[in-house]
């Protein structure tokens, strides 16, 4: 049995962005396979498209949340409250693992402070973000909310 936790993290490894190492490791639940999954998600990556706003793994988790439990009735003013309650829950269950919502925060790096190209992924580059454990601990909370089984 694989957690999503770890197939995040095996996404995260091959190369995919955060949030689509998060929507990614949930595709089967969604109805969505691996390659919709990871081409919907791929634009949240690093902040917003590189712009270290909102981490990429927090991006993959809301759109789980839409994905899992959302409203379509523009009308219906509970099921949206309801939905932004869920999403303010498990946002709040990823800031007691990280110390911040945002990409830029969760690097260290200060306002306008802008990265060259991406680094080669080594265990260096592994070893000096928090990216894999903001991966892991998205993965974790929503398989944990919503009593999501392992893969097998």
């Amino acid at each position: 049995m694989t957690s999503r936790a770890d197939r995040a993290e095996e996404l995260f490894r091959k190369g995919f962005n955060c949030s689509q190492a998060v929507f990614g490791a949930f595709c089967d639940v969604v109805g969505m396979d691996l390659d919709q999954a990871l081409r919907a998600s791929s634009a949240f990556g690093g902040g917003f498209g590189g712009n270290r706003e909102v981490c990429g793994a927090v991006c993959g988790m809301t759109m789980l949340v839409g994905m899992l439990d959302g409203y379509s009735d523009p009308a219906d003013a509970e099921e949206k409250k309801r939905v932004y309650g869920t999403e303010k829950q498990l946002t709040a269950r990823f800031l007691e693992k990280q110390d911040s919502l945002i990409c830029r925060e969760l690097l260290g790096l200060q306002p306008g402070q802008v990265l060259s190209e991406p680094p080669v992924r080594d265990e260096a580059y592994y070893a000096s973000r928090p990216c894999l454990s903001a991966v892991r601990d998205a993965a974790q909370i929503v398989q944990e909310h919503y009593g999501i089984a392992d893969l097998d």
